[in-house]
């Protein structure tokens, strides 16, 4: 370097500050995190957590936050009319010191969101609603349809979890043109590594976990609409139809009130011996059960999305996915990484189940179609997706709101 020209150099120009953000969910498990993280290289990212412990997932609390602030609101969630007062003001509290530009909210049930919504209003700040509902996933009353449209014009933008789900933001009154994808993202590296390694260690991972040679996997809460009654009637059906020399096992990770159904089923079928039931596993101990496993199926009756499809997919696993999740469409790409079925069908399911597990289907090839689909569904895409909403949220805020939502907004903090 010249050093007489030395004070003639400009200095760099200082960076601007990062848009703050504040990002809501119930409660943080291993994805939300991956998807905070990610977001957090473009934003000054602020996650804010409305409770410590819940009563549906059993996720072991999951500590820290590497690329942006975490804030918990309450330590659990009692659903009681003092609790949801107690999180509606520790909300405003918190939003009032982080000041965020935009907020970003999860759906449009549950007292953290109203909550969030109400500060919104107050204080003119851009809302955008993240959603990973289905126009058909539930039942739906014209009351209720009605509420969800009031509660959407006070969203300058959306991020929805695939097609359909947009499909349904729009039908509630959001502008197409101010929805995006990117909702429903998971930490695909950390399962595809994990899993490679389980399948390195194919013999030790077996014998620690007591596994079978091969099997097909299915992770779900132990509940109604899991569909696994009708899982196990399939599977039993399959070992009617397949070649006895080549007969997979059935693994069902998970827990929940239908495990004594679940025990009685499969005695009466006397499927004992080839069911196996090793109970729910935290986040760190799926990949060795992915990586071990030969297809993955989801039977669900009905499904938002279906995480724990992107998760199978990310370890390199062929697919058969109910045509009644939300992630179907998406990711199941038809003869390709997989098939979709009519949860209600049991002969259908069992015909999907022999026609994998004969030993001239191209497992391989599926497996590695399903990565290459997930790829462009990780934490990534949350980012991409984000970004996009704030931007748009920002650049063409909403209207301001009238007093029937500011009313419908009040009566809802005191349902």
């Amino acid at each position: 370097m010249n050093l007489e020209n030395k004070s003639n150099l400009t200095p760099p120009a200082p960076e601007a500050p990062k848009l703050r953000v504040a990002i809501l969910f119930q409660r943080f498990g291993p994805y939300h995190h991956a998807r905070l993280n990610a977001a957090g290289q473009a934003f000054s990212v602020w996650g804010v957590e409305a409770c410590a412990q819940e009563e549906t997932y059993a996720w072991a609390k999951v500590e820290g936050a590497a690329a942006f602030n975490r804030v918990t609101l309450t330590d659990k969630n009692f659903g009681n009319r003092q609790w949801k007062q107690e999180l509606h003001q520790k909300m405003w509290r918190t939003l009032d010191k982080i000041r965020p530009q935009v907020v970003a909210v999860p759906g449009w049930a549950s007292m953290d969101v109203f909550s969030a919504l109400a500060w919104c209003v107050r204080t003119s700040t851009p809302a955008v609603v993240m959603s990973e509902s289905n126009a058909w996933d539930e039942p739906r009353a014209i009351w209720k349809e009605w509420i969800k449209g009031r509660l959407i014009k006070t969203c300058a933008a959306g991020l929805a979890g695939g097609t359909s789900h947009a499909d349904y933001l729009a039908k509630l009154g959001l502008p197409r043109e101010r929805i995006f994808l990117g909702y429903d993202t998971v930490d695909n590296g950390y399962f595809s590594t994990r899993a490679g390694e389980a399948r390195s260690n194919d013999l030790e991972i077996r014998k620690r976990l007591n596994l079978p040679g091969k099997y097909f996997l299915a992770s779900a809460r132990f509940v109604e609409k899991k569909n696994l009654l009708r899982l196990i009637r399939a599977y039993a059906r399959y070992r009617e139809l397949a070649a006895k020399s080549e007969i997979w096992n059935l693994v069902l990770l998970g827990d929940g009130p239908l495990k004594p159904d679940l025990d009685r089923l499969i005695a009466e079928l006397d499927l004992r011996a080839c069911v196996h039931l090793p109970g729910f596993k935290q986040y760190e101990e799926l990949p060795a059960y992915f990586g071990r496993a030969q297809v993955f199926v989801h039977a669900s009756t009905t499904e938002q999305w279906g995480l724990v499809v992107n998760e199978a997919m990310a370890s390199g696993l062929p697919v058969l996915v109910s045509r009644r999740c939300g992630c179907a469409a998406d990711l199941v790409a038809e003869g390709v990484n997989g098939f979709t079925f009519d949860p209600g069908n049991v002969e259908e399911l069992a015909q999907l189940l022999s026609r994998v597990a004969n030993p001239e289907f191209s497992l391989a090839d599926f497996g590695a179609a399903s990565a290459r689909i997930i790829a462009d569904w990780g934490p990534e895409r949350f980012a991409d997706g984000l970004h996009r909403v704030v931007s748009t949220a920002l650049k063409s805020p909403c209207p301001p709101i009238g007093w029937l939502d500011r009313l419908l907004l009040q009566l809802l903090l005191r349902w």
